[in-house]
């Protein structure tokens, strides 16, 4: 109920103010169990990514929203809590085990689950290697995976700026849905897991217009920070 409580006072809000707009809706079927697979470009995807869907989206979060002291770890549960954050542990190891648990159950639910692949948002607008516990999902859950782009949101947030850029309006792109039948009873072989990824990060790409990366956005953002600071230390010598 909260879900709906949030969606309903937010959408006036966005929709006059950022305009945002949505293509293939439709393809996103009324019930049953389904994955989004999108990119993850700004904090904004959180508001705009599931705004036209008549039905809730969850998606999984990382502990650390639901866990802060104050007022401001209370505003961050609400906030999250009222977009359909679970939170899971992403530390890796036995914690991804449990968030591919919990993952499936909300499908074994019948439910919408939303996953960004890259793991993380992208620091320059580019689109990242996919990790693969999105298609172990598909292939043990034997659910349809529908690729999910989010468009111009990096431009009006990008990482590190507290609010939005007004004047540009936010996209969303809902792909058809991809099938992986073919695969299934296989979601232990390494390199089909890798195969049902690159497949939904290049529908992703296709999508989204983006340029693709074939590097992991983690790595990818330790080293642009590390290319910084050596540029700052360059500078100041």
């Amino acid at each position: 109920m909260f879900y709906w409580v949030v969606k309903a006072i937010l959408w006036p809000f966005l929709h006059f103010i950022f305009r945002p707009w949505a293509e293939g809706v439709d393809n996103v079927p009324r019930e049953g169990p389904v994955i989004l697979a999108g990119n993850h470009l700004s904090f904004a995807d959180h508001f705009f990514g599931a705004l036209f869907l008549p039905r809730k989206v969850i998606s999984l979060g990382k502990s650390d929203y639901f866990t802060g002291r104050g007022i401001k770890g209370v505003l961050s549960r609400a906030f999250f809590s009222g977009v359909g954050t679970v939170p899971i542990d992403r530390s890796g190891g036995k914690a991804s085990e449990a968030a591919l648990r919990t993952g499936k159950r909300i499908l074994t639910e019948g439910q919408v689950l939303a996953i960004y692949p890259e793991g993380t948002r992208s620091h320059d607008g580019r689109l990242y290697k996919g990790k693969t516990g999105v298609a172990r999902l598909a292939l043990e859950s034997r659910v349809p995976v529908i690729p999910w782009a989010m468009v111009n949101t990096f431009e009006m947030m990008p990482p590190g700026r507290p609010l939005p850029r007004l004047g540009i309006r936010p996209g969303v792109k809902f792909g058809k849905p991809l099938d992986f039948s073919r695969y299934y009873g296989m979601e232990e072989d390494r390199l089909v897991l890798r195969a049902v990824t690159d497949e939904i990060m290049y529908a992703l790409m296709e999508l989204s217009g983006q340029e693709y990366v074939d590097k992991y956005a983690a790595s990818a953002k330790v080293e642009a920070a590390r290319a910084a600071r050596e540029a700052a230390k360059g500078g100041r010598g």
